[in-house]
Parts: C-alpha cells; structure tokens; sequence
C-alpha cells in the first residue's frame, strides 16, 4: 500500500487473491487451467509493471522468472517456505536458481513466526534465579534487573482460560549488502551467511522473542516453545 500511488504499476500473482485492493492489478493463479505462477508472471513482464508480488515461490520455473524480473529493474515481492532467513538464500539455490543470480537479485530477507501474546489480564510475574536469566540471554550482566511474566495457570475468563490473548510476530532481517552478496556467489553455506549477518548487526527470531519476553509481551516459555532449535 505505502508503493500504491496511480503512476506506479503493481501487478501481484496470488493463490487465492485474499484481499482486493483497488489500484492494483490481482491475478489469481488456477493451475488447472495452465494459469499458474510461472505463466502469469511471463505475461505481467509483458505488461511494464514497476512493481511484480508472486505470492510464493514454489518451484524453479516461478524462481528464475522471479529473479529475471527482478535483475531487469522490476521490484519483485515473495513468500518462500523456509526455517529462517539466511536458509532463504540456500531454498533458492536448492530449487537450482545459481548462486550468482541469487546474490545479485536478493535484496532483502524478512523472516517472520507466530508467538501467542501474554493474557493482560492475568499474567504473572516469573520469578527466575540471575544465572538462568544469564543462561537465557535475557540479561548481560548479574546487576542488570529486569521483571518477566509468564502465564498463569489456568488463565482466566478473558483468554479462555490459556494465558494467552491473541498473537504477535517476531522478525529477522536479512539485508544484503557487498559482503552477504560475496558470500551468497560462492556458495556459502547458510550457516556462514547466518554468522556473518549476526556480525553486521542482524537480530535473530530468537532474539526478538526475548525483546518480547522483556517487555512483557510474551513468555520465555512460549518463545522456547516456538523459536528453540
């Protein structure tokens, strides 16, 4: 919506088409009659579009027209299937998209998971020992204070008796600059691009759930449910 204005052509290629948002040009796939990912994106490059959304990537055929797209000047958005963000780059590379067109397409990696939100109304205070709130990487130092909660038992009327209302999301951001690029060329593994992202600055899922956990959002239970490897 924020790139939706009348001069820019946005053509999205969805399964199903979700939400109508009017300005922009929604193609819904249906693979039985041919009409899929890949067909519908050879014809929207036909059609001048500044902006191309596939609604996810699935299969080689819709990745290499994808990131064709994408390094003839289009702004191309995705969904692709995968654990975190830096394995996104080696999803790709699986489906046999080359490492080179990869590193010289992606521009950016937004990895996302569900964690359910603390009921506000009956949320208890967790009271942890200061070496597991070190272990947990909820503290750096043993003078550092902080309160976590965690659901209580047997909730209350309002969250149905869970401790939990609603849900929220935790992120990691992938952003690929020269040195992530290099090492997406020659084929890293997604663990070396991981740690070298970390290195730059990049906040792991992880680690966005235990901001959550601090501000009292979620529980440290929820977060290990949800993220721990």
């Amino acid at each position: 919506m924020e790139r939706n204005t009348p001069e820019v052509n946005i053509m999205t290629a969805e399964d199903p088409v979700e939400v109508s948002i009017p300005g922009i040009n929604q193609v819904q796939v249906n693979e039985r009659i041919g009409l899929t990912f890949a067909n519908v994106l050879r014809a929207f490059l036909r059609q001048d579009p500044d902006i191309i959304l596939v609604g996810e990537i699935r299969d080689t055929e819709t990745a290499e027209i994808a990131i064709r797209a994408s390094l003839t000047g289009h702004l191309v958005f995705s969904t692709v299937h995968a654990n975190d963000a830096p394995t996104t780059v080696t999803r790709l590379v699986d489906m046999g998209i080359e490492p080179f067109l990869v590193g010289s397409s992606l521009v950016l990696v937004v990895a996302q998971r569900l964690i359910r939100k603390l009921c506000p109304r009956c949320k208890e205070e967790a009271k942890l020992p200061k070496d597991v709130l070190l272990q947990l990487g909820l503290i750096n130092d043993p003078s550092e204070e902080i309160t976590i909660y965690k659901a209580r038992e047997g909730g209350c009327e309002y969250c149905n008796n869970t401790g939990y209302k609603g849900r929220t999301a935790v992120h990691e951001i992938l952003e690929v600059d020269e040195d992530i690029k290099t090492l997406i060329i020659r084929g890293a593994t997604h663990d070396e691009i991981r740690k070298k992202a970390i290195e730059k600055g990049m906040r792991t899922l992880y680690q966005d759930g235990l901001i959550k956990v601090k501000k009292g959002i979620t529980s440290i239970e929820e977060v290990n449910r949800v993220l721990a490897v």
